[in-house]
């Protein structure tokens, strides 16, 4: 379980896909003094099992499904990643209860500046945005941020400078694919009141040409 709130922006150093499966080293310097094989590490908002560390860097194995659902097959050497490791219990939960089980990919839609704020509008799948709620949460590149708009197609995201500087929502451009994790809260009170027959049941998402595009399956 994590919190949203990026430790701090590693860097990719190899993504390796061969027969056995696909490995990602990653150049990390903070996050690494407490970082043992086996430990949880949030990376971009998937959650990943370390599988061998040195004192600069850490490497995950990332399964087919994982890569299917997430962005993270599409990374390169010098691509920039958001780090977290696992919440203890004992801390401030300073974003949401955020799984690192990525719900779908969203893209950027628009991005403009005002002031000091930057404003990001993301595409997303609607799967995604039936949790969606003005003011609400969503994880966005394992990103605990808050909703500020909310249409049939996207939502809208005030990014503060902090925010912007350390992780990489201030590098994202019209057109990047980003991972997005929905609001653990929303899903478990549906899944309550479809049991009980006071919702419909979630809809199968519709498999077409799109929908095996964004999952990189063609």
């Amino acid at each position: 379980m994590f919190t949203g709130i990026v430790e701090e922006m590693g860097v990719v150093k190899t993504l390796e896909k061969t027969l056995a499966g696909t490995r990602l080293t990653i150049l990390a310097s903070s996050i690494m003094g407490d970082l043992p094989i086996g430990a949880s590490v949030s990376v971009s908002g998937a959650c990943l099992t370390v599988v061998s560390t040195t004192d600069r860097e850490f490497a995950v194995d990332v399964s087919p499904e994982t890569l299917g659902v997430t962005t993270l097959g599409g990374l390169i050497a010098g691509s920039p990643v958001n780090l977290e490791r696992a919440m203890k219990l004992n801390e401030r939960i300073g974003g949401h209860l955020v799984s690192g089980h990525v719900d779908g990919i969203g893209t950027v839609h628009s991005r403009h500046q005002d002031s000091n704020a930057l404003y990001l509008t993301i595409e997303a799948p609607p799967e995604i945005l039936r949790y969606c709620v003005p003011k609400g949460s969503v994880t966005v590149d394992g990103i605990s941020m808050t909703l500020n708009e909310v249409t049939e197609k996207t939502f809208t995201l005030c990014v503060i400078p902090h925010t912007a500087k350390i992780t990489t929502l201030g590098l994202k451009q019209v057109g990047d694919a980003i991972n997005l994790e929905s609001d653990l809260i929303g899903k478990y009170v549906e899944r309550l009141l479809q049991s009980r027959g006071q919702l419909p049941q979630k809809p199968s998402p519709v498999i077409d040409v799109d929908y095996l595009k964004k999952r990189g399956l063609l």
